[in-house]
């Protein structure tokens, strides 16, 4: 079957094309290096020809309510109404436990996701999990100069690998709206996983820990992000992904 992935150049979308092919699908990556803008709607119609299930994991770098809205709103009004045009009989996205207990800009672009989503119609499954091993070398990446500033967070770290698996897993069923929550085998503080990162990576980068301002910064420190009930849980440890990863070496 062939299966759509938007983002499909990212770190979850490599991941998930991955999986897809080893599932026997063919992925077909929905990117604007590919030509298609999902943002626009360029190149959806011809992208999603003959594509029965697309896979949702397009992403945008920002902390500002009104930026991360606008991307994820345009994002999927036009995945849902072109897989609409196309019969797409699946539509399947990644998105984050714990957004609607945090304040937070980003989430509440993740958040507009969903919600536009769910209200489509459209036969919809949605997996939130939390966030990736990569998520501390991240942000040491995105800091500018000498010292990077890290947010005072507990968090569940999961396998990007794992996390596409269960997308793929999602695809060859039935639409269930809500997917249960997917999160990491162990609660760590960001902080600890950068201070691992950095000394992976034999950098000199000075760490700041410091509370995201308000209610959402209190919310992230306390657990908010952190999956509750009985869920599925991720098997790779952090440490263990950081003794066998490439990527943490720059």
């Amino acid at each position: 079957m062939r299966v759509a992935v938007a983002g499909g150049t990212g770190l979850a979308g490599r991941y998930v094309e991955a999986c897809l092919s080893a599932a026997g699908h063919i992925p077909v990556t929905l990117a604007r290096a590919a030509g298609v803008d999902i943002t626009t709607g360029k190149g959806l119609d011809a992208a999603l020809s003959g594509v029965p299930a697309v896979i949702d994991v397009s992403n945008v770098t920002t902390m500002r309510k009104h930026d991360s809205i606008a991307f994820f709103e345009a994002g999927t009004r036009h995945l849902l109404e072109a897989g609409a045009r196309a019969d797409v009989r699946h539509h399947v996205i990644l998105s984050i436990v714990g957004i609607d207990r945090v304040d937070f800009g980003y989430y509440f672009g993740k958040r507009a996701q969903e919600e536009l989503a769910l209200a489509s119609g459209r036969p919809v499954s949605i997996l939130r999990a939390t966030q990736f091993h990569e998520f501390a070398g991240q942000l040491l990446d995105r800091a500018r100069g000498p010292i990077a500033f890290v947010p005072r967070m507990l968090v569940a770290p999961v396998a990007a690998a794992e996390v596409a698996a269960a997308l793929v897993a999602l695809v060859d069923q039935a639409p269930v709206g809500r997917a249960p929550d997917r999160g990491g085998p162990q609660q760590r503080e960001l902080i600890d996983l950068a201070r691992a990162v950095r000394t992976a990576r034999g950098s000199k980068k000075v760490l700041c820990r410091v509370r995201v301002p308000g209610a959402a910064g209190r919310a992230m420190a306390d657990g908010a992000l952190l999956p509750t009930g009985n869920g599925p849980r991720g098997r790779q440890t952090f440490d263990d992904w950081l003794a066998s990863s490439a990527l943490v070496t720059r």
